[in-house]
């Protein structure tokens, strides 16, 4: 097994994990670390090699975000709610690596995967995602900490004018420049940097299309969206903001904490800083308040529209939701009335512009309908199908049972089998055949519904 390994910035011993024929290595630096004169400005990539070997036995801190509460009636509290132990901090752009590699040079596929979260809260130590069970499919798997809230996506006049190439979306450049990072080493843990897939779920999926819509740059070659928005409605709190408009909730927002300019705001230590942010409004301001901005250098505006343009080069898709997430009425005027699911019309549409364009490469739509036990009866609710896509049921307070882990199985092959060929494709664990997963189109389009099966849909 590679338990150490050698990077451009040096050696990186990691731990078995779980299952021993993998190693995991945690808390890679992968760019200068944002504080002092770095807060609020654009990761600046790892320069600095360091001496002896890195022991990477375990997370970083967690990126900066609201603190943490526990509210029992609240259901993603129970589900996810942020272990207030867990150390926080600006020193967070880190990666993780689970590789089942024995040499440096077998050139496995590889998986990044980008946390959901509003672009408020998330972070890699998350327990649905450890990538131990992909990783003994035959993958490498990278996790990602990104800058969230006010530290990933402030703006103000002061941080234009310093760095106008740059000026916003800090928290979507972490991104890229892990990116870039493993595109760069990822060969000395097993992988094959021309054979990266990047994938994230809500925020993260939202992250990911950003990233679709920059350009893959030569650095990924396809990608998977779980519940992600292609657009925000005109009444979302995901609208993208003019950089002029996140210009001026930024100077709002010094001028309550009593900062002058930027040097002054950067001065301010970070729990003060995190205090003045929860008077400020918390996370119900900040989620509308700091998110992706529209700044026309990485993010150019809506989705659609640059696709209509051919302003972005598309990759082969698996693109998916939940049955009972982001449901609204189909009759405006009867909100308890029957209700549609706006991510498959979004689908749809995505799918008639590539064929109108002629760009067309696969998306392989899928629904996730797969019964949730509990004692709160929760339904399909928003994220509940990262525990099946990561096969870390085993790690969820819920009790799940043979069906569930059958299906997860399942899904965690298909995904696998992207990762690896950009088809989800292929036998299952026994050796038998899964369920053909047919690419959507216009004039087929085909889905894959995941309940007590797989069971393709047309």
């Amino acid at each position: 097994m590679l338990r150490i390994v050698e990077t451009k910035f040096g050696k990186i011993e990691g731990l078995p994990a779980a299952d021993p024929r993998i190693t995991s290595f945690k808390g890679i630096p992968f760019a200068e670390q944002p504080v002092g004169n770095l807060r609020w400005h654009a990761p600046v990539p790892l320069k600095t090699k360091w001496e002896g070997t890195l022991k990477a036995y375990k997370f970083s801190p967690i990126p900066v975000q609201p603190t943490p509460y526990y509210d029992p009636n609240d259901i993603y509290c129970r589900e996810w709610s942020v272990d207030k132990d867990i150390p926080m901090g600006e020193d967070c752009l880190t990666v993780n690596v689970w590789t089942p590699a024995n040499a440096a040079d077998e050139k496995l596929p590889v998986y990044f995967w980008i946390y959901g979260g509003g672009w408020q809260t998330g972070f890699t130590a998350e327990m649905e995602f450890d990538g131990e069970r992909i990783a003994r499919r035959g993958i490498v798997v990278v996790t990602v900490n990104y800058r969230l809230n006010m530290l990933g996506f402030l703006c103000h006049p002061e941080i234009t004018a310093e760095n106008p190439g740059e000026p916003a979306n800090f928290g979507l450049l972490d991104q890229r420049c892990a990116m870039q990072w493993v595109k760069d080493n990822i060969a000395a843990f097993g992988g094959d940097p021309d054979n990266i897939t990047i994938g994230g779920q809500s925020a993260g999926g939202g992250s990911v299309l950003d990233q679709i819509a920059f350009g893959t740059q030569g650095i990924f070659k396809r990608a998977v969206v779980h519940s992600g928005m292609f657009y925000a409605p005109d009444n979302s709190f995901f609208k993208q903001k003019s950089l002029q408009e996140a210009e001026q909730c930024g100077v709002d927002f010094f001028n309550f904490i009593g900062a002058k300019n930027l040097a002054e705001a950067r001065a301010i230590d970070i729990q003060t800083l995190r205090k003045k942010w929860d008077e400020y409004g918390g996370h119900a301001k900040s989620i509308a308040t700091w998110t992706p901005v529209r700044d026309d250098i990485f993010v150019k505006g809506d989705f659609f529209a640059l696709l209509e343009k051919g302003q972005i080069t598309p990759v082969p898709l698996i693109l998916g939701h939940t049955t009972d997430e982001f449901l609204m009425p189909k009759d405006p005027s009867n909100p308890q009335g029957e209700k549609f699911q706006p991510l498959e019309l979004s689908v749809k549409k995505y799918q008639e512009l590539l064929e109108q364009t002629g760009k067309v490469t696969q998306t392989f739509y899928y629904v996730f309908d797969v019964p949730i036990p509990g004692w709160d009866n929760p339904g399909t609710f928003h994220s509940v199908d990262l525990w099946f896509w990561f096969e870390t049921l085993a790690k969820c307070w819920r009790p799940f049972k043979g069906m569930q882990y059958d299906v997860s199985r399942k899904m965690c092959n298909y995904l696998c089998n992207f990762v690896k060929t950009g088809n989800p494709n292929g036998k299952d664990c026994d050796d038998t055949p899964l369920p053909e997963w047919k690419p959507f189109s216009t004039g087929t389009p085909d889905k894959m519904i995941f309940n007590t099966d797989a069971q393709p849909v047309k």
